[in-house]
């Protein structure tokens, strides 16, 4: 007996329909909507600018949009919970940075978001380098010179950074561990200031990235002593790292990152990673990148992980050793 109901007929029409489900949605290729790239910063800050070079990048290459969304405030840890709380498909993705993902959960135990639980590394994409330098008219025109004079009047030594818990901060408070002398934080709202300070003689020493003092380091307004990567920069090739200047096995470095909300699909990170490595090969982006004060340093999910979870265990320990906390 052949059924008529509506019940009956319509899984009939569904499957047999020219041989196709009638009412089945075609799958579509990732990404088939707009992705959005959350910043946890302002436009024009450092983690901006990578996000909008690798949108101008991936645009051309995917059949949807990519767009940069800026959500700043909290020291990035209001777009980090922006981000961890949109759904887990691919459309909406974090350009995180060495602050929010990194140093925050190593000084604060109040912040409303996991690094580790929350999100899903995709790519480490650039690298941010810093450079440790001195004031024009501060006499200081070596590390040696600033760690003797630390020495000489332990405390008393004073240097700028972009606030308490940055990255600069950390990466001096490090230096300064590791070299075993004690200097004062001059906490400012944004290393811009600081820097300016330090052109002025108002602080004789700060940490800062490549891409904000490189400037003023060609035009003689501020001495590099060191940079704290574990290599020479091209950049500044006659400039000695760190390690090399008296502090053997220092190394410290800005980052940025791609991580997507947790529980996104394998196969949308595995098409992501594999995306952003194309967008980020050939000259033309390391020239652009170079020009940056940056580099490159595509990774895999893997290998960024476990990146993070080392970076995160490395400023945990700064923060204990130098008891810095923002709660």
């Amino acid at each position: 007996m052949i059924c008529t109901t509506r019940r009956g007929l319509l899984p009939l029409a569904v499957a047999t329909l020219g041989g196709r489900p009638i009412l089945a949605q075609e799958a579509r290729p990732y990404p088939a909507k707009v992705v959005r790239f959350i910043v946890p910063f302002p436009p024009g800050q450092g983690t901006d600018i990578t996000a909008r070079l690798l949108v101008d990048r991936l645009t051309p290459m995917w059949p949807a949009r990519a767009i940069v969304e800026n959500r700043p405030g909290g020291g990035g840890a209001i777009g980090m919970e922006a981000a961890a709380r949109s759904e887990a498909d691919g459309y909406t993705l974090l350009m995180g940075s060495i602050g929010p993902i990194s140093v925050l959960p190593a000084v604060s135990k109040k912040l409303s978001y996991d690094t580790l639980r929350d999100f899903a590394p995709v790519a480490r994409v650039v690298d941010l380098p810093l450079v440790f330098v001195a004031g024009p008219n501060s006499g200081i025109r070596t590390l040696k010179d600033m760690v003797d004079r630390a020495k000489a009047r332990p405390g008393e030594l004073d240097y700028g950074s972009g606030g308490t818990a940055s990255s600069q901060h950390m990466a001096m408070e490090l230096l300064a561990s590791m070299a075993g002398i004690r200097l004062n934080h001059v906490p400012y709202r944004g290393s811009g200031q600081a820097l300016s300070d330090l052109i002025a003689g108002n602080i004789p020493l700060m940490s800062d990235s490549l891409s904000s003092s490189l400037p003023q380091i060609r035009e003689g307004k501020a001495v590099p002593l060191a940079v704290a990567s574990a290599q020479r920069l091209p950049q500044l090739p006659d400039v000695p790292t760190a390690a090399e200047a008296g502090v053997p096995g220092y190394e410290a470095v800005g980052w940025a990152g791609l991580l997507a909300p947790a529980r996104t699909p394998p196969a949308v990170i595995a098409t992501l990673n594999a995306a952003v490595r194309q967008a980020m090969e050939g000259p033309e982006i390391a020239s652009r990148v170079a020009e940056l004060g940056a580099e490159p340093a595509v990774s895999s999910p893997e290998e960024f992980g476990r990146f993070i979870a080392a970076e995160l265990a490395k400023w945990t320990e700064v923060a204990r050793q130098s008891n810095i906390s923002l709660d």
